[in-house]
C-alpha cells in the first residue's frame, strides 16, 4: 500500500462509518498500527477525541506472541464511560488484538465497533467496517522500511 493507496483507503473507511449513521464520540487507534488510520479517520468523520491503545502482539513479519498484550499506559476507563468508540487498526490478522480491546471496551462503554483497513479470513473478530479482505500480508508505508535506529539493549545503556 502506498501513502496515497492510504489516503483513499482511510477516506473510503470512513464513508461507509458515515453511510452507516454510526456517530462515534471516541476514535480509538490501536498503538502502532492503528494510529495512522485513526488519526485519517478522525479527521473524516469529524471527531475531535481520538484516544490510543498500546498493544504489543506482533514481533516481526508473521511473529507473534502467544496472545496480545495491553501496554501501559492504560486507558482510563472513566475517560470513555458511556461513549460511543470506534475502534480502528489498520488490519484484523488473528482478531486477537481487536477482541481484547472490544472486551475491554464493552466493560464501559454504550457502544464499540471497529473499522480496519484490511481483514484477514481467519480473524476472530468480523469487523463493522472493512476496507478491504484479504488473505495476503500487507505492507503498510509507516512499516514498510527498516528503522532509522537500531535500539540497543536496556541493560546497555547508561
Amino acid at each position: 500500500m502506498t501513502w496515497s493507496a492510504f489516503g483513499d483507503a482511510s477516506r473510503e473507511l470512513a464513508t461507509l462509518v458515515a453511510e452507516s449513521r454510526y456517530q462515534p464520540g471516541i476514535i480509538l487507534g490501536i498503538a502502532r498500527g492503528g494510529l495512522l488510520p485513526g488519526a485519517a479517520m478522525a479527521y473524516a468523520l469529524d471527531v475531535k477525541n481520538l484516544f490510543m491503545m498500546s498493544i504489543e502482539f506482533y514481533t516481526g513479519v508473521d511473529e507473534r506472541l502467544d496472545f496480545p498484550v495491553m501496554l501501559p499506559p492504560l486507558l482510563d476507563a472513566v475517560d470513555i464511560a458511556g461513549s460511543r468508540v470506534l475502534v480502528v487498526d489498520d488490519v484484523a490478522d488473528t482478531g486477537g488484538t481487536l477482541k481484547l480491546v472490544k472486551d475491554f471496551c464493552a466493560e464501559h462503554v454504550a457502544d464499540v465497533r471497529c473499522a480496519v483497513l484490511y481483514e484477514k479470513p481467519r480473524s476472530l473478530v468480523k469487523c463493522e467496517y472493512v476496507w478491504k479482505r484479504t488473505g495476503q500480508w500487507v505492507n503498510f508505508p509507516w512499516s514498510s522500511q527498516a528503522p532509522v535506529v537500531t535500539h540497543l539493549p536496556s541493560s546497555s545503556l547508561v
